[in-house]
């Protein structure tokens, strides 16, 4: 390996610099017992506080369903427009940007417009258990449907660019005349050349609604970012050590997506 250039390293040392050195200074400010000593208990009591590992679970709940509900939406369409309907490529970049021009209050108070005239208007047909089961606290679908908007233009990105360095008719049309039908073809040589794309989508996906907090406190559900919000309230060290554990969970999942997503690399390679 060849020595790391100054200029290189000067840039990784601000970078670190900035990065690292707030991050410490609120980890000791949460560990500080203001008397010369060390104190875990801001950091004890959070794990413990009632609510937290509920609130965990629904966020990673919702994260994984929003990341499948993407990518059956999205892989299938693109690939369609690559294979079959070049035109609608436009068209579908432009629709799954759409969500970029409305700003995150705006689509939560349509969606709270919606949740409040739907109900009245259907009183009296199947559609009213509809609206009453996407506002199930246990697992709103509602906020999975938000997600899902939300997400949709960067994970359209992250696909988007792995298919332009993938010759998919090339890789389809060589599958096809190996005896492949197109669902094999798609399954077992599209896709492994899709994987990093596939995961990037995936990891962006993930942060976004393992962050997100603005629609979740509006509609009145309360997943992991909006708990550490509330809870993180009662003094200054409690709120750093909810601020460092939600970075801290956020880090993790995506180091575990990112080693996954290695390791089926290296086995696809194989």
């Amino acid at each position: 390996m060849g020595r790391l250039r100054p200029g290189r390293a000067g840039v990784l040392l601000l970078a670190a610099i900035y990065f690292f050195v707030p991050m410490g200074a609120s980890i000791w400010f949460s560990i500080d017992d203001y008397h010369g000593g060390i104190t875990f208990n801001a950091y004890t009591k959070l794990l413990g506080a009632p609510g937290f590992l509920d609130a965990l679970y629904l966020s990673l709940e919702l994260a994984a369903a929003t990341v499948v509900v993407l990518l059956l939406i999205l892989v299938p369409a693109l690939l369609a427009a690559r294979l079959g309907s070049p035109r609608l490529r436009p068209v579908i970049e432009v629709m799954c940007s759409l969500p970029l021009v409305v700003p995150v209050v705006a689509l939560t108070t349509g969606i709270v417009g919606v949740l409040r005239w739907g109900p009245e208007y259907f009183a009296n047909s199947p559609f009213f258990q509809t609206f009453v089961a996407i506002q199930n606290p246990d697992f709103p679908a509602v906020l999975l449907i938000a997600y899902v908007l939300m997400a949709l233009p960067f994970a359209y990105r992250a696909l988007d660019g792995g298919l332009r360095g993938v010759d998919v008719v090339t890789l389809v049309e060589a599958a096809r005349n190996c005896g492949a039908s197109y669902p094999r073809a798609v399954f077992s040589v599209v896709l492994p050349n899709l994987r990093s794309a596939l995961l990037s989508a995936s990891v962006l996906t993930v942060a976004l609604v393992l962050g997100e907090f603005t629609t979740a406190s509006i509609l009145g559900f309360q997943p992991f970012s909006v708990w550490i919000n509330s809870y993180g309230k009662t003094d200054g060290q409690m709120s750093v050590a909810v601020s460092m554990i939600s970075l801290l969970v956020v880090w993790v999942v995506l180091l575990l997506m990112s080693v996954v997503g290695n390791r089926g690399r290296k086995a696809a390679r194989s």
